[in-house]
């Protein structure tokens, strides 16, 4: 069997498209994440998440870790410094939420007298 890892399955709660973000092997400080229900179901209302660093001194189940970081709002601005118990499988990497772009503002143009015929 090749060493090919693209024939094998997704792991539960991993996304099948890279885009949507990547399961977070080790958390460093600055990381953003995306927290769900696959995370921990305290998730209901996902959240975005800032990282300040992942807690080993606090010792977990296997697959589970504490971190503390910021809760982001949808400005990306912090809000919140929390300490959160998640699983890490479901911690997905993020860039973080892009406001809607404001749309331009017209300008009028100042044009002189135009002469016909």
């Amino acid at each position: 069997m090749p060493d090919d890892k693209s024939d094998q399955p997704t792991p539960a709660g991993a996304p099948s498209n890279p885009a949507c973000g990547a399961v977070v092997e080790k958390m460093k400080a600055g990381d953003v994440v995306y927290l769900t229900t696959a995370a921990s179901v305290q998730f209901l209302r996902p959240i975005f998440v800032r990282v300040i660093r992942e807690l080993p001194e606090l010792h977990t189940y296997h697959g589970w870790v504490w971190i503390e970081g910021y809760e982001l709002n949808a400005a990306g601005d912090a809000v919140a410094r929390r300490e959160l118990y998640v699983l890490r499988a479901g911690v997905r990497l993020r860039a973080l939420p892009t406001p809607p772009a404001k749309r331009a503002t017209r300008r009028s143009v100042r044009r002189g007298a135009v002469r016909v015929g």
